[in-house]
């Protein structure tokens, strides 16, 4: 429990114990969490000096209803020193306050630090570690332009439902119509009858007649297309199914702008996965951000504003091809440990096992 994320219950169970007899015991007498030196503050903030280096990463992630932000050494690869420090909130104001009390000496040597678009996160990293390059992940450079890319189709649904909706009021404006038409021949002419007394005349040929919605070739309608095409948008055009290229091809078939979009998009990530110099990928953006302006499409122009806005952090990643890839995989291994406890009911004691493990 001192090494690895599991909890009592769990070693309770393979040792044939009560888990919470061995969680009670284990907090006030096989640990050191009484005398833990960082106890009194652990809800609110707790730091490791011991584990600073030079290449961070920092993220923020849920605990107990509130916002946290977590300072992660890569160096640590997801074990025991990785954790540098763990702040409750998010603003630049309350985290640097807490993250100045590392010692400024180790803090002028991080050389590196990554993190998403997040304003607060790239405050923090300016108050806190002055003289490290900031590199803002390509993953999360991708997401943006996922979002935006799934903002046009969520605007293609909602336009195709609103054509569903008009298309069924006509349906039955339709339908009450020839029911008016019906009413008036039947004033207009009389009934005839055969020699037996029965009625003659065909039967109503359109006598319960519904509403069906055009079909696409693939036997689904609009609005069960675009739901479908939701994750192939965000992947490459190499890694879709047979069943996913018939269904891209009649969506860019119906609708040029997102192929449009969908190709600036594998455009941009084209860029991010060659391996060329900072200055070559920065006119490749360059030249990326002139093609998404010719196309108009106002959600890939926002992406391109956010990308542009912090571009020579953008390209910083050209230099090592540094990622946050730690600071989401150690929120991973810390929402797994927070599930197997179900809930964290005591802060101060989580942050404990925390430490332990990842400290």
């Amino acid at each position: 429990m001192d090494t690895y994320p599991v909890t009592a219950q769990c070693v309770g169970r393979f040792f044939q114990t009560d888990g919470k007899t061995l969680q009670r015991a284990y907090k006030d007498h096989l640990s050191d969490y009484g005398c833990w030196n960082q106890k009194d503050h652990a809800a609110d903030w707790v730091l490791l000096e011991e584990n600073m280096g030079e290449h961070f990463c920092i993220d923020e992630s849920m605990l107990h209803h509130d916002l946290y932000t977590f300072l992660i050494n890569k160096d640590g690869h997801g074990k025991s020193g990785t954790l540098v420090g763990a702040v409750k909130g998010t603003t630049v104001k309350e985290v640097s306050k807490q993250l100045l009390k590392l010692p400024e000496k180790q803090r002028l040597a991080v050389k590196e630090i990554t993190m998403d678009f997040s304003d607060s996160m790239f405050g923090i990293a300016k108050t806190c570690f002055p003289k490290a390059e900031i590199v803002i992940d390509c993953f999360h450079i991708m997401q943006l332009a996922g979002k935006g890319v799934d903002e046009m189709r969520m605007k293609l649904k909602r336009a195709a439902r609103t054509e569903r909706k008009r298309e069924e009021r006509e349906f039955k404006r339709k339908l009450e119509r020839r029911a008016k038409n019906r009413v008036r021949y039947a004033k207009n002419h009389d009934p005839k009858y055969s020699k037996n007394g029965k009625k003659l005349g065909r039967p109503r040929k359109r006598k319960n007649e519904k509403f069906e919605p055009e079909k696409l070739s693939n036997g689904e309608t609009k609005l069960d297309l675009l739901p479908h095409v939701r994750y192939p948008l965000m992947k490459s055009g190499n890694d879709w199914t047979d069943f996913q290229k018939k269904e891209m091809k009649i969506l860019f078939k119906l609708y040029p702008r997102m192929k449009t979009a969908y190709g600036l998009v594998c455009a941009l990530r084209n860029i991010f996965k060659k391996k060329q110099s900072r200055e070559k990928a920065g006119l490749a953006l360059k030249r990326w951000g002139k093609n998404v302006g010719r196309s108009h499409i106002r959600e890939l122009i926002s992406v391109r504003d956010t990308i542009m806005e912090k571009k020579d952090y953008v390209l910083n990643y050209f230099n090592n091809r540094s990622t946050n890839a730690s600071a989401e995989s150690f929120n991973s291994k810390l929402k797994g440990f927070r599930a197997q406890v179900r809930g964290v009911a005591d802060m101060p004691f989580f942050m404990y096992s925390t430490v332990k493990i990842f400290g």
